[in-house]
C-alpha cells in the first residue's frame, strides 16, 4: 500500500509499540505472559509497518531475520536452564543476582527475565516468519 498517511502514523506509532512491549516484558518478569505479550506487542509494529510499506521493504529493513530471532530467543531460553543446572536446582528454579547499575542503582537481575526475552525473541520470530510468508506473492 502507499498512503502517506500510514507511512507517517508508522514513524510514531513504532515508539508506542516498543515502549508497551518493554513495559510488558519487563512487567512480565513477575507475572505471566509478559515475554509472549510483548514479542507479540513488538512484532505488531512490524505488521503494522508492512500495511504502511510493502513487505519486501520491510524485509530489507530488517537487519535481522525471523529465524534469527527464533534462533536468538531459544539460546536464551537454553541460558536461563544454564545457572539451575549448575547448582543442582530444579530446571527451571529462579535465580537471581544483584547488580549495581550506574543510574538504576542496586537492581536484580534474574533467570525468569532471561526466560522472558528468549520467548520475546521467540515469539517475535514466529510472527514475522508468519507475515512474510503469508505475504510473499507467487
Amino acid at each position: 500500500m502507499n498512503s502517506v498517511i500510514l507511512q507517517l502514523a508508522a514513524k510514531y506509532l513504532k515508539i508506542l509499540f516498543l515502549s508497551f512491549a518493554m513495559i510488558a516484558l519487563l512487567r512480565g518478569h513477575n507475572f505471566p505472559g509478559g515475554g509472549f505479550i510483548g514479542g507479540l506487542l513488538a512484532a505488531l509494529y512490524i505488521v503494522y509497518d508492512s500495511l504502511a510499506f510493502t513487505s519486501y521493504q520491510i524485509k530489507n529493513k530488517l537487519s535481522i531475520s525471523p529465524e534469527q530471532y527464533m534462533g536468538a530467543g531459544l539460546i536464551c531460553v537454553i541460558l536461563s536452564f544454564v545457572p539451575a543446572f549448575v547448582s543442582g536446582s530444579p530446571l527451571m528454579k529462579g535465580m537471581w543476582l544483584s547488580v549495581e547499575l550506574p543510574v538504576i542503582g542496586l537492581t536484580k537481575l534474574g533467570t525468569p527475565l532471561l526466560f522472558d526475552i528468549g520467548v520475546f525473541l521467540t515469539v517475535m520470530g514466529v510472527t514475522l516468519l508468519f507475515l512474510f510468508t503469508l505475504s510473499t506473492k507467487k
